[in-house]
């Protein structure tokens, strides 16, 4: 069994998008990230960086005691190596998939979340800061756009490059893209859509949501941590 900590949001998705593909057995444990539950004591041993998601896997493959993992692509790779599928054994194309992991953790996710922030919650609309994250987004899409213009999924057969960039995109409107400027992602982003297990885990989400994430007290608690 694993204990999945988890809020809906699209760090969330990856992995509950990896697990109904991988049909795993998981206990979510709901961590509400609009009402501070991220900076509780108990979660924090799990996920010292106070981020959703995280796992704990009371199964590990070496048979020891139960092991934790906080960060959405290290838990991808750590589900991935546990049961031996959506990660190439090959080590070229194993390599393809993790750059493009890598590449959503250090530039899609963020540049994204920027993105979302200065258009969506920032308590000002600041031109050069919307623009700039704006454009920044375009720029990255470009890069799939390329990068899937020969290829069904992003590299060669379906992966967890797959599950961590797909949840980043699904929100294209509200980060001002229209899809219909790249092609070879729309057709992926359809394709992906279209999978049974995503279908999935976008209901759960849907059925666990029932209230705003955002509000003007969450925003003090999502957007106004130092370090104390």
């Amino acid at each position: 069994m694993i204990d999945l900590y988890y809020w809906t949001t699209p760090n969330g998705h990856k992995v509950t998008i990896f697990l109904e593909e991988a049909q795993l057995n998981y206990d979510l444990k709901l961590v509400n990230i609009g009402k501070g539950e991220q900076f509780d004591p108990k979660f924090l041993k799990i996920s010292p960086n106070n981020r959703i998601p995280a796992i704990v896997d009371h199964s590990p493959t070496d048979e020891g005691e139960p092991i934790s993992i906080f960060e959405s692509g290290a838990i991808l790779f750590y589900l991935a190596k546990k049961i031996g599928q959506f990660l190439p054994t090959d080590i070229r194309v194993e390599m393809e998939v993790m750059q493009w992991l890598f590449w959503q953790m250090g530039g899609l996710g963020p540049m994204l979340g920027q993105n979302h922030h200065f258009n969506q919650y920032a308590p000002e609309k600041i031109p050069y800061a919307i623009n700039r994250y704006v454009k920044e987004t375009e720029r990255l899409y470009g890069v799939l756009d390329e990068q899937l213009k020969d290829k069904e999924y992003i590299a060669q057969n379906y992966s967890i490059a797959d599950m961590a960039v797909y949840p980043w995109i699904v929100p294209h409107q509200r980060q001002q893209q229209n899809l219909a400027d790249f092609p070879n992602l729309k057709r992926w982003f359809e394709t992906v859509k279209n999978r049974p297990a995503v279908q999935k885990a976008y209901e759960i989400a849907k059925n666990l949501n029932t209230e705003a994430t955002i509000t003007e007290e969450s925003k003090k608690i999502l957007f106004g941590q130092g370090r104390r």
